[in-house]
């Protein structure tokens, strides 16, 4: 066809490319409209005045105003011209164009290539190989275990000290640990079952021999009584014979048990030796603060039984050979005191003995021959709960305190002469005061063997942290950081001694949270330092694009280090936005600004103004802010204000709430999706995250328009607490593949597969809960591989259920075996993320499938038939309308009144966090209800209906962020605020855009 100068004006051409004007839109929009119209075999050129020449594979028939460029048509002649260009004669392989009146002819082929490929970058995308159906599942990745070595140092080698003499040794030797109640050195030793019955009749016979020579005695000389080593060789005879039949039916036990559940290999015998500490000694804690939930636990402790001839045994031989026994006492602190005061330190302190720990409140005390135990070999931290409640003549009340004083003046003199080590061997050793130890080491600039000592003896983690940071083991320090929650209180300490040091830990503070996805958490770490803030303006934007409320806490910091128009009109909309504040994050960004003004003056008067606006509107700063400091808050914003506008604004009034408020019920979507939703979650931002098994993962909008899609497989969606990241689950039985998903730059990455049995809903950004046979075991995500840094249970105690986690608190279902054999049930709650153990309470009645773990007790919804029948099975003849649940929460606390509902749940109760809700028939048969709440009251606060929906497939339930997300396998999420009364999201997913 030729071309003609009314052409440029058609309605619609048949194009063979465009000319893009990039000099006037610019390369990067230019690279845009390339990309979208983009075909297999196309070609882009540059032209001598910057103009791209795009040439098309194929000529597509395209409208001149929405053409992405000037549009290139085919000339009768075989060229190609421009439209608005007067081209007749251009001939094959040359380009006509219009420039300024006049037409010009190019030559295609010598004009220069453009690479788009540079363009693109696949850094984010995943690549998967598909595999065909039924073939087994992914191969798992070795687990590294790299669980914290316990530092036990050995302080009497490191002071040069040598082994006690062998008369020392001798009077200061203490039994066993296992016979330290109140028997010492009289116990049989027995390496093998011994025939308890021989021995027994034995005994028996030398007691009737003894009483006849006792009573002929008598008889023939009157006043004649038998001698006190007599009988007492007779109680020693029974006594001994008492404790071999124990010591062969405790070791028939041992092996019993061990048959049952395994012999251990050397790693469970090391987590045991561990953590087993750490679950026996409640009152004990790595912050040294007493135990909450001690009173809780007691009743399920095994109590500490009282021997019952030992006490005796030890009174008789005061009373016949008191004299020599307290003589070897007394020899021996008159040699240790001469020692001591001599400064003959090498003698002294080699046959020094530790004192005896303080005896609980509650365990009574008996009498025994031994001595106060002396401490050999390795540091260890001294158990306080267990410990033998047994005294002995020489751990009176005088002679501990003489020892103390002794020790203690020894201490003084060693390390004024400067024998450091010496010094904290008597300190940690001898009188038990490990603080102490390591402040002597950190005072003479012994820091590494005092973050040694501190972490040895499970002293406060912000102790250990600095000392190994001052160590130089700044890869330690970070690392015990990191596992036991440790920083804030680290760069606390070190900010008084070494400022720069503290900078540095705060660095590496604010690292570790970007890491794991907590932008937001990033730049507030970065903030309290001045020269530090300047970098935390990367992170805070990613944290305005995470949206909700993380959005609303980032502004206020942006406008403090003085950003520009766009966010301060970002800050304006947000404020003069409708909805909820404590959704919108109206009200979390009004309370940033009171903190924070704006660098600009002008911007934070307009910002002030508009903020004290919003609090009025919306009757305060809601739930982020008490009274008292609302009041303040306001006061600040109107004292930044317009003058005008804050004399004209009234008081904030919370709206009123009338006291007795109904129940609501909630309908999701009549008709299901065409998706299949196997976990979904309402995010901070309002978008709706959701798990469509092997169809992907999708980010969908409040009424379900799709805002991203990754093609990445997952059942389960593990969310970061603080919102910035998640993970991916796909499982093939007990085989996962874990993919991360950072939903700041909405890109993902492999991870690993692991084997494991079970993973929780949520977690740090860092730190991993899965549950296996063995117990509980916390992985590090940010590792290369899976690596192992935490393990808890193991051994004879074994997990039920699933493990409940928040982001300060964890429990679980906990089943370990009794002397006969039967099954003990227990609830234990930790604090996280140190893992302290709070509480151990015991459960008399359990029932695994009408049970769920919630950090705050455990949900229990066991059937009843109406005439009060228990139907544990769900099924004891009433009709299911009829039948009724009972609900009981178990917390420890006060007793919580029971609640009933109505209705028949073919599985138990389903929770995350302390929310539960509990699925149950529809009575007008068209769907099934869910009965949902939270806190310490089984009373439903809302209830959720979903038609048509089939109850053989369990619900699901997710406590994410302001909102709570129920999801069904039909394709249909429904979520509420936590108290119910608020819809945030209902949708149907679709396969559609």
């Amino acid at each position: 066809m030729s071309t003609t100068p009314d052409a440029a004006f058609r309605a619609a051409v048949t194009a063979t490319g465009f000319v893009l004007d990039v000099p006037v839109i610019g390369a990067a929009e230019a690279a845009e409209r390339v990309v979208e119209s983009w075909q297999d075999g196309a070609e882009l050129r540059r032209l001598p005045d910057g103009r791209w020449l795009f040439t098309l594979a194929a000529a597509v028939r395209i409208r001149t105003d929405r053409a992405p460029g000037l549009p290139v048509v085919r000339t009768a002649t075989g060229g190609s011209a421009a439209l608005g260009a007067d081209a007749p004669l251009v001939t094959a392989g040359q380009l006509a164009l219009a420039s300024g009146g006049l037409t010009t002819v190019q030559p295609i082929a010598g004009l220069a290539e453009v690479d788009p490929s540079g363009w693109l970058d696949l850094s984010g995308l995943t690549v998967h190989r598909p595999r065909p159906v039924g073939a087994a599942a992914p191969e798992a990745a070795p687990v590294v275990e790299a669980l914290p070595e316990q530092p036990r140092p050995d302080l009497r080698a490191a002071a040069g000290i040598a082994p006690p003499s062998e008369r020392a040794r001798q009077l200061s030797e203490d039994a066993p640990a296992a016979s330290r109640r109140g028997w010492h050195r009289f116990r049989p030793r027995l390496p093998r079952p011994v025939p308890v019955g021989p021995l027994a009749v034995c005994a028996g016979v030398l007691l009737v021999c003894v009483l006849v020579v006792t009573t002929w005695n008598t008889r023939l000389v009157p006043g004649l009584d038998l001698p006190g080593w007599g009988l007492g060789l007779v109680i020693a005879a029974a006594v001994a014979a008492a404790r071999a039949r124990k010591h062969v039916e405790t070791t028939e036990a041992a092996r019993a048990a061990a048959g049952s559940v395994g012999a251990p290999g050397r790693r469970a015998q090391i987590r045991r030796r561990s953590f087993g500490s750490l679950r026996a000694r409640l009152t004990r804690r790595r912050t040294g603060d007493p135990v909450q939930g001690a009173a809780a636990g007691a009743s399920s402790r095994p109590k500490t039984r009282r021997p019952l001839f030992a006490p005796l045994l030890a009174r008789l031989t005061m009373r016949t050979a008191g004299n020599l026994v307290r003589g070897r006492h007394a020899r021996y602190l008159r040699e240790l005191t001469r020692a001591f005061e001599q400064r003959q330190w090498e003698d002294a302190l080699r046959d020094a003995i530790r004192l005896a720990g303080e005896r609980p409140a509650d365990q009574e005390s008996w009498l025994t021959l031994g001595l106060p135990r002396r401490h050999t070999g390795e540091l260890r931290a001294t158990p306080r709960a267990g410990d033998s409640a047994a005294s002995s003549p020489l751990s009176g009340p005088s002679v501990h305190q003489h020892l103390a004083a002794l020790y203690r003046s020894a201490a003084e003199d060693l390390e004024r002469a400067g024998r450091i080590d010496e010094a904290a061997f008597v300190l940690a050793d001898l009188l038990d005061a490990p603080a102490e130890a390591v402040a002597l080491l950190a005072r003479h600039g012994r820091s590494a063997a005092a973050a040694e000592l501190a972490e040895g003896r499970e002293l406060a983690a912000d102790l250990v942290v600095r000392l190994w940071w001052q160590a130089g083991e700044r890869e330690r320090a970070v690392r015990t950081a990191h596992r036991r929650g440790a920083f804030a209180l680290a760069v606390e300490r070190l900010s008084a001694e070494d400022p720069d040091a503290a900078r540095e830990l705060r660095t590496a503070w604010a690292a570790h949270r970007r890491e794991s996805g907590d932008r937001l958490g990033a730049a507030e770490v970065l903030w309290p330092d001045v020269s530090l803030r300047r970098s935390a303006a990367a992170d805070l934007r990613d944290a305005v694009a995470l949206g909700g409320a993380t959005r609303s806490r980032a502004l206020p910091y942006l406008l403090a280090l003085g950003a520009g128009d766009a966010t301060r009109g970002l800050a304006l909309a947000l404020l003069d936005s409708e909805g909820d504040p404590a959704v919108t994050g109206r009200s979390v960004l009004a309370a940033g600004l009171a903190r924070l003004p704006a660098a600009d003056p002008a911007a934070d008067r307009e910002l002030a103004t508009a903020a004290a606006r919003a609090v009025v509107r919306d009757g305060g700063f809601g739930g982020d802010l008490t009274e008292r400091d609302g009041r303040s808050a306001h006061q600040k914003l109107l004292g930044r204000a317009d003058p005008l506008v804050a004399a004209d604004l009234a008081k904030p009034r919370p709206p009123t709430r009338s006291g007795v408020r109904a129940t609501p019920v909630h309908s999701a979507t009549d008709r299901p999706g065409t998706l299949p939703v196997l976990d979904a979650a309402v995010l901070g931002s309002g978008a709706v995250l959701v798990a469509c098994g092997q169809a992907g993962v999708r980010l969908l909008t409040s009424d379900g328009r799709t805002k991203a899609q990754w093609d990445v497989p997952a059942d389960q969606l593990v969310l970061a607490d603080h919102g910035g990241s998640a993970l991916l689950v796909a499982g093939y039985g007990q085989t996962k593949e874990i993919t991360r998903l950072d939903l700041a730059t909405r890109t993902v990455r492999p991870w690993t597969t692991l084997r494991t049995q079970q993973i929780a809903g949520s977690y740090d950004g860092r730190h991993l809960i899965t549950g296996d046979g063995e117990g509980i075991v916390v992985l590090d995500t940010l590792a290369a591989g899976p690596t192992v840094v935490w393990r808890e249970l193991g051994g004879r105690e074994r997990l039920v259920g699933t493990v409940a986690r928040a982001a300060d608190r964890c429990a679980a279902v906990v089943v370990s075996p009794l002397p006969d054999g039967s099954p003990m049930f227990e609830l234990w709650r930790w604090d996280l993320p140190g893992w302290e153990l709070r509480s151990r309470m015991r459960l008399d009645a359990f029932h695994p499938d009408h049970s769920v773990a919630l950090t705050g007790g455990l949900l229990a919804a066991v059937p009843q038939a109406a005439d009060g029948a228990s139907g544990a099975d769900g099924a004891s003849g009433a009709d299911e309308v009829s039948t009724r649940i009972t609900l009981d929460l178990v917390t420890g606390r006060p007793t919580v009144p029971e609640h009933g509902v109505a209705g028949l749940a073919p599985s138990g109760p389903v929770g995350d966090g302390e929310h539960w809700a509990l699925p149950v028939p529809d009575p007008a048969g068209t769907g099934f209800l869910l009965h949902t709440g939270s806190g310490a009251s089984p009373v439903p606060t809302a209830i959720v209906l979903f038609p048509g929906a089939d109850l053989r497939h369990a619900p699901g339930l997710r406590r994410h962020a302001h909102a709570v997300t129920y999801r069904h396998r039909s394709g249909r999420v429904l979520a509420t605020t936590p108290d119910g009364a608020t819809v945030l999201a209902n949708l149907r997913v679709t396969g559609s855009r």
